[in-house]
C-alpha cells in the first residue's frame, strides 16, 4: 500500500496540484502546539492516547506493574508528541520534502530534503505539523514502535505487546485499544476535510468508517476539541458536529463552566 500511496503523491507533484487548506489558522510553530497541548489541552485528564497512563506536570508518565517497560525502555518514563497521522503521511504532499529546494543547504553546502527542508519552506507543512487536531500524548516507547504503520484489526489470538495495555503490532500495522479506534477515525477525517489534497488510503477508509460508527465521542474528546478549537481558532467539525448531536460539546451545557 505505502508503494501505491508513494506513486500517488509523485503524480499529485507532477500534476502540481496547489496545496491548500480550509480555515488557515496562525499557528506555523510545532514547538507552540506542543507547548499548548500539554498546558492548556490536557492541563485535566493527564493521559496517554493509547494506554492511558498519567502522566504529571513534568511529562512523566506513572508506569504501572502491568505494563511492559521492556520494550525501549529509555523512552518509557516520559510522554512524547504523537502526530497520530504521521509526519511522512502527510509531509509526503509536499514537493520540497522529495525533491529539496534552493533554500534547503546545509553549513557544508549541501542539499538536504525530507521533513527538515518541508518545515523551512513550506507553510502549508508547517501548519499541518502543527495542527492540535492531529497531536497527541504518547508513552515514548510506544510513539516509538507505532512509527507510521497502518491501523488496522488483527484476529484476537494476536496478543498485545504491553500486556493489559491493548496494542497489537504486526506485520507493519498497529491495533489500538477500542478508546482510542474512533477518535483515530475522526482525526483521519478531519484532515481529510482541512486539506483537501490529503487523501485517505481506501482501505484505510473503509476501517475507519466502521470505527468512527463503532466508536462514538465521548466527553472527553469533545472537549479536548473544544479547547484545540478555542486555541487554534478552526473547527474540527468532524468531530464537533457529532459531539453537538450527542449533547456534549462544552458550551451546550448550561451552568457549567469550561475553559
Amino acid at each position: 500500500m505505502k508503494i501505491c500511496k508513494n506513486l500517488f503523491l509523485i503524480l499529485l507533484l507532477f500534476n502540481s496540484v496547489p496545496l491548500q487548506a480550509k480555515d488557515f489558522f496562525a499557528n506555523e510553530s510545532y514547538e507552540k502546539s506542543k507547548t499548548a497541548l500539554f498546558t492548556e489541552v490536557y492541563k485535566t485528564n493527564r493521559k496517554s492516547f493509547y494506554c492511558e497512563l498519567e502522566f504529571d506536570k513534568d511529562n512523566t508518565v506513572k508506569i504501572p506493574d502491568w505494563f511492559d517497560a521492556s520494550k525501549i525502555s529509555s523512552r518509557v518514563e516520559k510522554v512524547e508528541i504523537e502526530h497520530l497521522i504521521p509526519a511522512e503521511e502527510f509531509g509526503g504532499y509536499i514537493k520540497q520534502w522529495w525533491y529539496g529546494d534552493k533554500n534547503c543547504i546545509d553549513k557544508n553546502n549541501v542539499e538536504y530534503k525530507g521533513r527538515k527542508c518541508a518545515e523551512k519552506t513550506s507553510r502549508i507543512f508547517r501548519l499541518m505539523q502543527s495542527d492540535l487536531y492531529n497531536l497527541y500524548p504518547a508513552v515514548g516507547s510506544i510513539n516509538a514502535l507505532r512509527g507510521n504503520f497502518d491501523f488496522t484489526e488483527f484476529p484476537s489470538i494476536v496478543p498485545s505487546i504491553f500486556n493489559n495495555c491493548l496494542f497489537k503490532i504486526a506485520d507493519a500495522h498497529v491495533e489500538p485499544a477500542d478508546h482510542a479506534k474512533g477518535v483515530i477515525a475522526r482525526t483521519y477525517f478531519y484532515f481529510e476535510n482541512q486539506y483537501p489534497f490529503f487523501k485517505i488510503d481506501e482501505k484505510q477508509k473503509k476501517l475507519f468508517l466502521k470505527w468512527n460508527i463503532k466508536f462514538p465521542v465521548t466527553e472527553w474528546e469533545c472537549l479536548r476539541t473544544y479547547r484545540i478549537e478555542k486555541i487554534q481558532s478552526n473547527e474540527n467539525k468532524i468531530t464537533k458536529t457529532q459531539c453537538i448531536d450527542k449533547g456534549l460539546w462544552p458550551n451546550m451545557k448550561k451552568g457549567k463552566k469550561h475553559d
